[in-house]
C-alpha cells in the first residue's frame, strides 16, 4: 500500500467542503454537519462510503448515515493506481484511520473552561482548533507536518468550518447546564466496613482498615474514634479517593492498635450525601492464647460432664444385690434380716 500517495491525493484532490474519502469524496459538509448534530460531546465522524481510483473521476460514492459512528479509510494499490475505500468501525489489519474528537473540560460550577477539537490520523493529532483565535492550526510537526498545514489552511479558507466548530463549542455550555444536576450534582451515599488484620508486631498487634466505597462526589472525611475519643493514625496520609469507573469512588484509612477487652474502635465517615456521620464499630475478641485456653477448658468440661452422666446411668441400671428382700407388711425386727 502507498500511504503517502493516498494521503497526498486526499489532501489535494478537490476541496474539503466536497470530499472526505481521502479527504475528498462527496457531501462532506452535510455529513459532518449531521454528525455534529448527533447530540454527543465526543464528536465522531459519520463517514462517506466510496471507492475512488485516482484516475480523475469517481467510480462510485454514497453518503452514509452520520449516525454510523466511526469508520476507516483504506488506501490500496489497484491497477497501478491508488484506491481509497470506506471500512466499517472494525477494519482489518492495514487500515488507516481518520478520527475526529472534541472535548470541553468543565469547572466545579459547571462553566466551560475550554474547548478542544482535534483531527487525527492513525491516532496522531493532525489538525487542532485554536478557540482563542478561532482558527485551525497544524498540530503535527513530524512526517505529516506539510499535510497538516495544508489541511489547516483549507479549513480556514472561509468561515463555514469555524462557525460549525464554534456551534459545538456553544453546545458544550448548553449540554452542561442540561445534564449538570443529575451527573455532577448527584449524591450517592458511601458504604463502610472495618477489616482487622494481624501485624506480627507485639506493640501494635492489629491493623484496622476502614474501607469506604460507592460514594459520590469524591470528597469524604474519615475519622477514627477509640472509645468515643478521636485518635490519629500513626501513618496518617491525606485521604485520596480512587475512582471506580462508574462515577463512584472508594478509599480506605488504616489504624494500628493494641486492643484490650472492652475497647471499641469506630470509623466515622462524613459525606455530603449523609445527614449525620456514618459509624462502623469494631471491638476486639479474645486474644489467641486465651481463645485456646477457653477451647481446651470447654472440651474438658464437656468430657467430664459426659463421664458423669454415663456413671449415673450405669448406677441406676445396675441389678439388685443378692440376698433376702423383705416383703411389704413384714413384722421382722429391724436389722434382723
Amino acid at each position: 500500500m502507498e500511504l503517502w500517495g493516498c494521503l497526498r491525493g486526499a489532501l489535494t484532490w478537490g476541496t474539503l467542503g466536497e470530499v472526505w474519502g481521502g479527504l475528498c469524496s462527496m457531501g462532506l459538509g452535510d455529513a459532518l454537519g449531521g454528525a455534529l448534530l448527533c447530540g454527543t460531546l465526543g464528536m465522531v465522524w459519520g463517514a462517506l462510503l466510496h471507492e475512488t481510483p485516482w484516475g480523475g473521476h469517481w467510480r462510485g460514492s454514497a453518503l452514509r448515515d452520520p449516525g454510523d459512528l466511526g469508520g476507516a479509510l483504506l488506501c490500496t494499490e489497484v491497477d497501478g493506481g491508488t484506491e481509497m475505500t470506506f471500512l466499517p468501525p472494525h477494519p482489518p489489519a492495514g487500515a488507516f484511520l481518520m478520527q475526529v474528537a472534541s472535548s470541553c473540560p468543565l469547572a466545579a460550577n459547571g462553566s466551560v473552561m475550554g474547548f478542544d477539537f482535534t483531527l487525527s490520523f492513525n491516532k496522531n493529532p493532525l489538525v487542532c482548533y485554536d478557540p482563542d483565535n478561532q482558527r485551525f492550526v497544524a498540530c503535527n510537526w513530524g512526517l505529516l507536518q506539510r499535510q497538516a498545514m495544508q489541511l489547516a489552511a483549507r479549513l480556514n479558507n472561509g468561515s463555514t468550518w469555524v462557525q460549525r466548530i464554534e456551534a459545538r463549542r456553544q453546545a458544550c455550555s448548553d449540554l452542561a447546564l442540561r445534564f449538570w444536576d443529575w451527573t455532577v450534582l448527584r449524591r450517592t451515599q458511601p458504604q463502610v466496613r472495618i477489616i482487622p488484620a494481624e501485624t506480627g508486631n507485639a506493640r501494635v498487634p492489629v491493623r484496622l482498615t476502614c474501607h469506604i466505597w460507592g460514594f459520590y462526589p469524591p470528597e469524604v472525611t474519615v475519622i477514627w474514634l477509640h472509645n468515643g475519643d478521636i485518635v490519629e493514625p500513626d501513618d496518617y496520609n491525606p485521604i485520596s479517593a480512587i475512582p471506580n469507573g462508574d462515577w463512584s469512588y472508594q478509599t480506605h484509612v488504616s489504624l494500628l492498635v493494641a486492643p484490650v477487652a472492652g475497647d471499641t474502635y469506630t470509623c466515622s465517615v462524613q459525606h455530603v450525601s449523609l445527614q449525620e456521620p456514618l459509624l462502623e464499630d469494631w471491638s476486639p475478641g479474645l486474644m489467641p492464647e486465651v481463645t485456646i485456653l477457653v477451647v481446651v477448658a470447654t472440651v474438658l468440661m464437656v468430657l467430664g460432664l459426659g463421664l458423669f452422666l454415663a456413671g449415673v446411668y450405669r448406677y441406676k441400671a445396675r441389678p439388685p444385690a443378692p440376698g433376702y428382700t423383705p416383703l411389704p407388711g413384714d413384722n421382722y425386727p429391724a436389722g434382723s434380716i
